[in-house]
């Protein structure tokens, strides 16, 4: 397979001249750069790269003439303008920015602003989300609970990378509150459903992959292709309703136990930032077919937490899990999303899906890891097998080697169920 393209921003050794880029376990040093929407105190939002513990305002940065010329691209409070740009420019403005900010000579009088005194927003306007199933290890654990243990996968599995469109509406940024759903109900045991708020609220640990380079309607592409068209990646949470997706996912699918909340994080981290990281797909068991057939390894080694905080309580570190274990790449889901003539567009947004491994700490999910509720977790002052009203999700990621690549936090609370309408 081709080995990943490393340039300078790449290089380890290289230092910003902002010190806190240069710490030891810094989630945003000189070699990340990730994108990000921002404002202050209640002002227009900005577009800005996070470096260590400030943020560097494109959008004046720009104005001043410091990034070049042409049309602006960072005016308009999202990163939309700049992902549907040729992948040349992506290249051009990482370079642009790292020189900038480069200890050896970069500018030391740049409007930079401190993280900690910033609102942060979508980092670009969602145009569709799609969710996938592209973990084997978790479509394995989900089949082995709700089906035959003997067969667990469903024929089409390892062939397809199985994915449903969700909502696009409900993509929110980390720190949003969720609301506990309501949607109906059904027991195995009931005659007939009745409506009430989810009592096995769930999160799910993914990866979100972020379109930048649109494709036409009709038009099929290669999993090269589709790996050249993600501008980059955030950390995602898919909350679930167990309770209403049993009842209402056959025969079509997940529609309201999804439809009600995801959130991704802030920092969008470009895909160039990941070169480093990217490593083989696991062994197939069948082969699959030769549309997705990759020339290059495209999984990502992407160490991933989640943490639960009861309300007024301290955290607990529920899981560890690595998005280089997922069966299926970013590339072959957006390749077979494609495949049939679907028109993507920048800004789209594909999750993974829940991301397991072969460990039950090293699942993403709170249904497999208290096995749908038999086996509860200890959290700070109690138990835990599904979520509780005031409970926080926290997800971080990173990739670890020479050097640091994070993501932040993607984080949500969990509120209290609406009145049901007709209560």
């Amino acid at each position: 397979m081709n080995a990943p393209h490393l340039d300078e921003t790449h290089d380890p050794a290289r230092r910003s001249w902002v010190e806190s880029a240069n710490a030891e376990g810094c989630d945003f040093p000189i070699q990340n750069l990730p994108y990000g929407v921002f404002s202050q105190e209640g002002g227009a939002r900005r577009v800005g790269v996070a470096i260590g513990d400030m943020i560097l305002d494109l959008m004046a940065a720009e104005a001043q003439g410091r990034l070049g010329g042409g049309a602006p691209l960072f005016s308009g409070g999202s990163l939309n303008a700049l992902m549907g740009r040729p992948q040349a420019e992506w290249t051009a403005m990482r370079r642009a920015i790292a020189a900038l900010l480069d200890a050896r000579g970069g500018a030391r009088d740049l409007p930079l602003v401190a993280r900690r005194d910033v609102t942060m927003h979508l980092p670009f306007e969602v145009r569709g989300f799609t969710d996938f199933y592209a973990s084997r290890e978790h479509a394995t654990n989900v089949g082995t609970m709700f089906r035959d243990p003997e067969n667990a996968l469903l024929p089409n599995w390892l062939h397809i990378p199985i994915g449903y469109n969700g909502r696009a509406s409900t993509v929110v940024v980390s720190g949003t509150p969720i609301t506990r759903p309501i949607g109906q109900l059904k027991a195995p045991a009931d005659d007939a459903p009745h409506l009430g708020p989810s009592a096995k609220l769930d999160f799910e640990v993914e990866l979100g992959a972020v379109v930048g380079t649109g494709t036409a309607m009709g038009r099929p592409i290669t999993t090269a292709e589709a790996r050249d068209a993600i501008f980059g990646y955030v950390l995602l949470n898919d909350w679930s309703a167990r309770d209403i997706q049993v009842w209402e996912y056959q025969p079509l699918g997940p529609f309201q136990s999804k439809a009600f909340g995801t959130t991704i994080s802030p920092w969008v981290v470009t895909r160039a930032a990941l070169e480093p990281f990217r490593r083989p797909a696991p062994d197939r068991v069948r082969p699959l077919l030769p549309y997705l057939h990759e020339d290059t390894p495209n999984n990502l080694d992407i160490v991933i937490e989640a943490h639960l905080t009861p309300a007024g309580g301290r955290a607990t570190r529920l899981l560890r899990t690595n998005a280089r274990w997922l069966y299926y790449s970013a590339a072959q889901q957006l390749a077979h999303h494609a495949l049939s003539g679907c028109a993507m567009e920048t800004g789209d947004l594909l999750g993974s899906g829940t991301i397991s491994g072969g460990t039950r700490d090293s699942c993403g999910s709170l249904l497999e890891l208290t096995w749908n509720g038999r086996d509860p977790l200890d959290v700070d002052g109690g138990t835990r097998t599904f979520l509780r009203d005031g409970d926080s999700v926290t997800l971080r990621g990173w990739c670890e080697g020479a050097v640091r690549i994070g993501f932040g936090a993607c984080e949500g609370t969990i509120l209290p169920a609406p009145d049901a309408p007709g209560a």
